[in-house]
C-alpha cells in the first residue's frame, strides 16, 4: 500500500513537472519581456504600449504592487500606506497579509485556489495579462518575489518582477499617488495549485531529521533570514519565537544577493559567484526558507536569474521558520544554534 502511494505521488509529481514546463513555455510566448526581471525603461514603455484599458481586447501590461514590511519594521511601515504615497498608475495592490490563508496561525500562508481567484477577479485581472510585480522604493527587493512566485504557483502564464522600483524612482519615471483605483471586476479563472513548487512541514522535518544519515536525500536548504537569526545568536521579529536553524541549512541573507546601493538584484554572473562562495550545489535540488515564506523567494528568483540548477527542481517552504520553531519539538533537536 505504502509503495503504491509513493508511487502514485512520484507519477504526479512528473505530470506536474511537465505541466509546468509548458506553462513556463506559454508564458515566454505571450509576454511582452524576454526576461524574468524587467528594467524600469522596459516596464515604462510597455505600459505606453499595452497599458490596462477598458477598450483593449488584448493582453495587457498590468503593475502589481507587492509592497510588504515586517511586524517590528522600526519606522512602523505598511505596505499599503507606502503604496498611497507613491505608486506606479494603474498599478494594483495585492496585499500579502489578506490574500493568504487566513485561518492558518502562521503569516500570510498560501491562500486557495478560491481566494487567489476572488482577489484577481476583484483586482481587475486576466489569465492572460502580462503581470509584473514590483516592490517599494524604500527596500528595493523585498516581497515583490513572493508575490510573482504566488501568481507562477497558481500558473499565471506571463510573470515578471520589475528590477526595481527604487530605480523606477531614481529615473523619473511616471508615479501617482493616493488610494488605488477603482478597476472593472474580471472574471479571472479558478486555477490550480503546483504543489511541486512548494514544501511542506512534514516533508521539511523528515529532511531535517535524515541530515547526514548515510543514504539520506542531498539537498540545498537555504535560509534568507540575517546570520544573526541563522546562527540563534538575534532575536526573531515576532516574540516568542526561538532563533536558530533548520539542520543541514545554509544562511544567504538577501542582502548578499542584491546591489548594496541601488537594492536590485545582482547581475547573473554576481550572483553565481555568490552562490559558489556558499558552497551551493546547483546539481542537487533546493528549498529556500526564511522567516515566514516571503524572502525566500528571493532566493529563488537569484537561483533562476543565475540560471543555477533545474527549476523543476527548486521549491520554497511556505512555512518557514515561523512555522519550524512552533512546530518542531525539543526532543527532536531540530533547531541548531551555532557562533
Amino acid at each position: 500500500m505504502a509503495a503504491t502511494l509513493l508511487l502514485h505521488r512520484a507519477n504526479l509529481r512528473v505530470y506536474q513537472t511537465i505541466k509546468t514546463s509548458a506553462v513556463a513555455a506559454m508564458a515566454r510566448q505571450q509576454s511582452t519581456f524576454s526576461s524574468y526581471l524587467v528594467t524600469p525603461t522596459e516596464l515604462n514603455d510597455a505600459l505606453k504600449h499595452n497599458s490596462p484599458s477598458k477598450l483593449s481586447t488584448s493582453p495587457r501590461t498590468i503593475p502589481v504592487c507587492g509592497s510588504w514590511f515586517l511586524p517590528n519594521d522600526p519606522e512602523k511601515r505598511s505596505g499599503r500606506e507606502v503604496f498611497k504615497q507613491r505608486h506606479i498608475p494603474s498599478a494594483r495592490f495585492f496585499d500579502i497579509d489578506k490574500i493568504s490563508d487566513t485561518s492558518s496561525p502562521y503569516p500570510h500562508m498560501l491562500p486557495s485556489p478560491d481566494v487567489f481567484q476572488r482577489a484577481l477577479s476583484e483586482l481587475g485581472v486576466n489569465r492572460d495579462d502580462v503581470v509584473v510585480v514590483y516592490d517599494t522604493a524604500e527596500l528595493g527587493i523585498f516581497s515583490a518575489p513572493r508575490v510573482a512566485w504566488t501568481f507562477e504557483v497558481f500558473g499565471h502564464p506571463a510573470v515578471h518582477i520589475l528590477n526595481n522600483f527604487r530605480l523606477w524612482v531614481e529615473q523619473g519615471l511616471p508615479t501617482e499617488e493616493g488610494e488605488q483605483q477603482k478597476f472593472e471586476q474580471t472574471q479571472y479563472p479558478i486555477p490550480v495549485l503546483d504543489s511541486s513548487k512548494v514544501v511542506a512541514f512534514e516533508e521539511m522535518r523528515e529532511l531535517a531529521k535524515d541530515y547526514r544519515k548515510e543514504g539520506s536525500e542531498e539537498i540545498n536548504i537555504l535560509d534568507a533570514r540575517s546570520t544573526g537569526r541563522w546562527k540563534g545568536t538575534d532575536p526573531e521579529p515576532r516574540p516568542g519565537l526561538s532563533s536558530g536553524h533548520i539542520p543541514g541549512s545554509t544562511s544567504i541573507p538577501v542582502p548578499d544577493l542584491l546591489d548594496p546601493k541601488t537594492k536590485a538584484f545582482l547581475p547573473a554572473e554576481e550572483l553565481r559567484k555568490v552562490f559558489e562562495s556558499k558552497g551551493v550545489d546547483p546539481s542537487k535540488p533546493v528549498i529556500s526558507t526564511c522567516g515566514t515564506g516571503v524572502t525566500a523567494t528571493v532566493i529563488d528568483t537569484a537561483l533562476a536569474v543565475a540560471g543555477l540548477g533545474d527549476e523543476r527542481k527548486r521549491r520554497v517552504y511556505d512555512g518557514s521558520w515561523s512555522e519550524w520553531a512552533q512546530r518542531v519539538k525539543r526532543s527532536e533537536n531540530l533547531i541548531v544554534k551555532s557562533e
